[in-house]
């Protein structure tokens, strides 16, 4: 293991922002021969508690490395831990999140294996323990690992156990007192032996979990359809949906409550995105077309004041594409990212404006009105957005990380050099 400090310049983009300009915070180079450091389901590449922003990535040798920093300042601490992934499947994503004891949490190298798990040997430490079991049921087939943190410090962690199309989902929780592990579930959406659950998960200014997801019916991924809800008040032990009505667990096709009927071939993506706006609303960030021969548009569901679910059509694309088979696709656009304060904003980046870091702002759902503007002057290959969620919900400041790197369809890899992963702060 080493460690080393990194004090690089800082670029600003002047004009980015109507408000202000971003800031893009050089870290280091990492692997960039295909998307593993920057696919929109890690949770999370960034993470801050108080004044310390730690971040992860696979450096060009496929070793976990993980940093923080001051997260006003421009240098970085940065160590190589005992540890790698196999960089050459993207879904082997590193997630990490600090618990409110300040230990750095990490889980990484999963796609239909075991579960990777360590926790920093001290508050505030970059150095990871031994890999552990969390409970040691039903952590042989893990994928997606996501973790979350609520407001009394504790963690909630969930995965998929199983395969596309046929997997449930897992959730434990963290107690920061007794410092375990305990499953909360072991099946909480039941894919029933014939399909499986995408899901986007978040927690809200008051604690609550939002989860969202749309079915799979076999391991292509031209069988996504449908959009659905649930959350839970008390840190995902019990769960209801939009109205209040308690689901029982676990909760299965038939019982589950639809935001929106998507049939299948509709170029539905899954492993989007989601959060909640200041009254606890949910806002879910997709991508899908209508009807044969139609283009795939950014699209946003969303829980009105009435309590009904409504979809607003970004409509600004006008290229078709086709998702069709398995692994990681090659998309000319990213998995969107949504964010809510006074306004709701998408994070995406395409292929038709030059496949630059872009955000779309909407100041009034209801009127559906969007100005869209991209918040890099240079492509971004592949990336797809990820941002350090404490640091938003605490403060309401937007932090993304970039990377440009280039995917090959269905688990290849590109030859490219490593590329430099930045923090972009978007004021």
């Amino acid at each position: 293991m080493k460690e080393i400090h990194a004090m690089i310049g800082v670029i600003m983009l002047a004009g980015a922002l109507s408000c202000s300009p971003a800031r893009l915070v050089p870290v280091a180079e990492g692997w960039s021969n295909n998307s593993v450091n920057a696919v929109v389901f890690r949770k999370n590449s960034l993470v801050t508690l108080g004044d310390t922003q730690f971040i992860a990535y696979y450096t060009p040798a496929g070793v976990v490395a993980l940093g923080k920093r001051h997260v006003k300042d421009k240098r970085w601490t940065i160590r190589e831990t005992a540890y790698r992934g196999r960089v050459s499947d993207a879904h082997n994503v590193i997630s990490i999140m600090v618990d409110g004891n300040g230990y750095l949490h990490a889980a990484w190298d999963h796609h239909g294996n075991a579960l990777r798990y360590a926790r920093g040997v001290a508050p505030g430490s970059l150095e990871l323990g031994e890999e552990r079991p969390m409970t040691g049921e039903n952590e042989g087939n893990v994928t997606y690992p996501e973790f979350f943190r609520l407001p009394d410090g504790n963690l909630a962690f969930m995965y998929r156990d199983g395969s596309s199309g046929n997997g449930n989902l897992v959730m434990n929780r963290y107690d920061t007192g007794s410092g375990r592990w305990s499953r909360l579930h072991s099946n909480l959406i039941d894919g029933e032996g014939r399909r499986n659950a995408y899901w986007q998960a978040c927690v809200d200014a008051t604690g609550v979990i939002h989860l969202s997801w749309v079915w799979r019916e076999t391991w292509d991924v031209a069988t996504n359809h449908d959009l659905c809800y649930a959350r839970s008040r008390d840190g995902g032990a019990t769960w209801e949906n939009s109205r209040g009505q308690a689901y029982a667990l676990p909760v299965r096709a038939s019982t589950a409550e639809y935001a929106c009927r998507v049939p299948m071939n509709s170029e539905l993506i899954n492993q989007t995105s989601m959060c909640a706006d200041d009254e606890g609303r949910p806002r879910i960030a997709t991508y899908w077309k209508e009807g044969e021969g139609g283009v795939p548009q950014f699209r946003v569901a969303w829980l009105d004041d009435a309590g009904e679910w409504r979809v607003n059509d970004l409509g600004f694309r006008s290229t078709p594409f086709s998702l069709r088979g398995g692994g990681t696709k090659r998309v000319p656009v990213s998995r969107p990212q949504v964010v809510a304060g006074k306004a709701l904003q998408v994070i995406f980046r395409d292929e038709e404006r030059g496949n630059r870091v872009s955000i779309a702002r909407c100041d009034d759902l209801a009127g559906n009105a969007w100005s869209v503007r991209d918040l890099t002057s240079f492509p971004v290959g592949s990336w797809e957005p990820t941002y350090d969620t404490e640091l938003w919900r605490a403060r309401g400041i937007l932090h993304l990380f970039v990377q440009r790197v280039e995917q090959v369809d269905g688990e290849g890899q590109a030859d490219v050099a490593p590329a430099m992963i930045h923090v972009l702060e978007v004021r």
